[in-house]
């Protein structure tokens, strides 16, 4: 066994510790106004961490979003979106204040 297939390996029983998790959260149903309005509070529509650092108005450094490194991203996002489609189709409301 050489390197390489080592660290797949290590990779692939890492990610099938997650696996749980992720199919937890994808299985998550919104089921009431209150808690899709936390969901989408809680998770933010854009990256927070990303930002451009300026100095007079030149951009001297850019920090580049951070949230794809969360093992949980897609799920994450998943949910919010569910969170926002149950406000807007079951609920009726205007979901523009959560953009």
């Amino acid at each position: 066994m050489d390197f390489s297939s080592t660290l797949r390996t290590k990779q692939a029983s890492r990610c099938n510790v997650l696996q749980p998790i992720r199919q937890w959260l994808d299985r998550v149903e919104i089921r009431n106004p209150r808690t899709a309005h936390r969901i989408a509070k809680l998770i933010p529509a854009q990256c927070p961490f990303e930002r451009d650092i300026k100095i007079f108005g030149y951009t001297v450094a850019h920090i580049p979003p951070l949230c794809k490194l969360n093992p949980f991203y897609e799920e994450f996002v998943g949910l919010r979106f569910r969170a926002l489609c149950y406000l807007a189709d079951v609920c009726g409301e205007d979901i523009q204040q959560y953009c």
